[in-house]
């Protein structure tokens, strides 16, 4: 495995497993798949409802033998809990849940609510030892400035939906200026596009003897980003563990860059009916 280092000093699987929509009653069996696959980087958040399941593969790892100082375990604040106070309140409920004793990475899952009172409640916790490492998902580039120049603690992560049609190049260089870590989610873009049958993509697979996916998430390391694919099936959780035998070339890598469209295939956090429907899209 690689390793990238956080501002913070901590290490970090540049590889890791992802459980978003992985239906709760499948969870446990897919995360203890992965974990005997090889991966040690578990990402599940409080808004995807599984982070029980996920605290259950883990009890069965480190049962199994496996140490806690081994696994890089991550999970998120939802919007409904910003704040200084509730944002105290739902890690501990996360913590409950995943039967864990301290996180390893606690991201503000999106930019919105309080997200000044969630950071002070979560530099409480990281000063406590509680949290190792904290950071933000889905903020865009103006939002990083305005956190990293007013609240005294710059983000060691920043989760981003970034693929080979949406690369975010412009604002991963400004992470680079704060020293945050990019990580990707969505990065085969849920499979829109035809993403594992493009032609670019699936003809420099053919180079290397390996799959469009693994062209990918090698492509995303490469850059320097970090990855946590999902899949439910064993055999697709290995293809993916696989991509630490090769390497791309500049010109492969230089044809990928040219798939970028610039355009979310998702939602634009800057879109301000996007935004109430992010906003109240766990509403009861």
């Amino acid at each position: 495995m690689e390793f990238v280092t956080l501002n913070d000093g901590n290490k970090m699987p540049v590889l890791g497993f992802g459980v978003f929509q992985v239906d709760p009653k499948e969870t446990q069996r897919c995360v203890e798949d992965a974990i005997s696959v090889g991966y040690r980087s578990i990402d599940t958040a409080q808004a995807y409802q599984n982070e029980e399941s996920v605290g259950a593969a883990i009890k069965t790892a480190l049962v199994g033998g496996l140490k806690r100082e081994e696994l890089f375990i991550t999970t998120k604040l939802w919007i409904s809990d910003t704040g200084e106070e509730r944002a105290l309140k739902a890690f501990d409920a996360s913590m409950k849940k995943l039967g864990l004793d301290y996180l390893d990475l606690y991201l503000i899952h999106q930019p919105y609510g309080d997200i000044y009172g969630s950071w002070r409640a979560m530099k409480r916790l990281k000063e406590q030892g509680r949290i190792r490492s904290i950071g933000v998902s889905n903020f865009y580039a103006d939002r990083v400035v305005d956190l990293c120049e007013n609240s005294g603690v710059i983000p060691a992560v920043n989760q981003l939906e970034c693929h080979p049609f949406y690369q975010r190049e412009a604002l991963k260089h400004t992470l680079e200026d704060y020293g945050i870590a990019f990580e990707s989610w969505a990065s085969f873009a849920e499979g829109k596009n035809d993403i594992f049958k493009n032609a670019v993509l699936s003809g420099i697979g053919e180079k290397y003897g390996k799959g469009s996916a693994q062209v990918i998430l090698r492509w995303l390391i490469q850059r320097g980003i970090v990855v946590i694919p999902k899949s439910e099936k064993i055999e697709r959780m290995r293809q993916n563990f696989d991509i630490f035998d090769f390497a791309l070339a500049p010109d492969d890598m230089a044809a990928i860059a040219a798939l970028d469209t610039d355009k979310t295939l998702f939602f634009d956090h800057a879109d301000p009916e996007r935004v109430k429907w992010i906003i109240h899209a766990f509403d009861k």
